[in-house]
């Protein structure tokens, strides 16, 4: 019996940060889902087990993760489990949670020989590997799992939600990214920011790490600032000192816009935001979030992102 091809693909905002993982089978059936606070590493896994609890039978799983295919054409988890889960630095393996499970159901169909891993390179053309990162991404964006039937398509995330950009456009520079930048991705926001022509607007969502960090440095610089909440008081629920700096940066910003978004979802609502974002700036520094430096690089905004 031949195997049944599936691509499988993991997408992730911010690093850890909301994230969605996805598989599909050509002319046949997909399926996705989404968790709010994830890694990229952590949905590739479970891309592929979520295939594999799925799809009974002989498979061929085409993968754009090292980290998946390598695991099991290089044997890494025989290591790992001779060493009592620990990796060759004889630290404890990263994601046990989702390898473990992942073991049990490949292990013994690899033993049968009806499961085969190949690795296909991400954003290299590959249509099916496309679909697949495209359905990740969906379901990162909408944080509901998906299940299709037949040959799918990516969800139309065209609209963008109310109210107008009450600053004017060219001057502003959208600064967004992960909430646990490093020492050194902080210090590259406050260079960035710095080096701003002083008619520049700083655009922020506030969000507690790279996004405060740019707040507070465009004030430092009397830049003018103009922050996007995703809802009423994201804030309320930080730490005291985080909360004061919200309050602080908030209170002295020239321009602010409260969207619609549901804080019961937080993760949508920030992505609802991120699409906010696409009409917002003529440029965005992005700290660690490929996935929104592609998509305001494809709405047309100059993007630098900063390592």
């Amino acid at each position: 019996m031949p195997p049944t091809h599936v691509y499988t693909d993991g997408a992730c905002s911010g690093n850890p940060g909301p994230g969605g993982w996805a598989w599909v089978i050509p002319d046949g059936p997909d399926g996705s889902g989404a968790e709010l606070d994830t890694t990229n590493q952590r949905m590739e896994v479970k891309a592929v087990l979520e295939a594999l609890r799925a799809n009974p039978g002989p498979l061929h799983i085409h993968s754009d993760s090292t980290y998946v295919v390598n695991c099991f054409r290089d044997r890494w988890h025989d290591g790992w489990r001779k060493r009592g889960w620990k990796n060759s630095q004889r630290k404890p393996v990263a994601n046990r949670d989702l390898w473990e499970p992942l073991l049990d159901e490949a292990l013994p169909r690899l033993d049968a020989g009806e499961l085969e891993f190949s690795w296909v390179k991400g954003h290299s053309g590959d249509p099916m590997n496309e679909l697949a990162d495209r359905l990740a991404v969906s379901a990162l964006q909408d944080l509901v799992g998906l299940e299709g039937a037949g040959s799918p398509t990516a969800k139309d995330d065209s609209a963008t939600p109310d109210p107008a950009v009450p600053w004017p456009i060219g001057p502003a520079l959208l600064v967004v990214g992960s909430s646990t930048p490093t020492t050194e991705q902080e210090k590259g926001v406050r260079e960035a920011v710095r080096s701003l022509a002083p008619e520049t607007v700083v655009v922020t969502g506030l969000r507690r790490g790279t996004e405060l960090v740019a707040a507070e440095e465009a004030l430092r610089c009397r830049l003018r600032l103009a922050v996007v909440l995703p809802f009423p008081d994201p804030a309320v629920h930080w730490p005291d000192e985080l909360r004061a700096r919200f309050d602080a940066a908030l209170a002295r910003a020239e321009f602010d816009v409260v969207l619609e978004g549901d804080p019961s979802t937080p993760g949508t609502a920030v992505q609802l935001r991120n699409r906010w974002f696409e009409r917002a700036a003529a440029g965005a520094v992005i700290v660690g979030d490929p996935t929104l430096a592609e998509r305001l690089t494809g709405a047309g905004l100059s993007v630098v992102e900063v390592a």
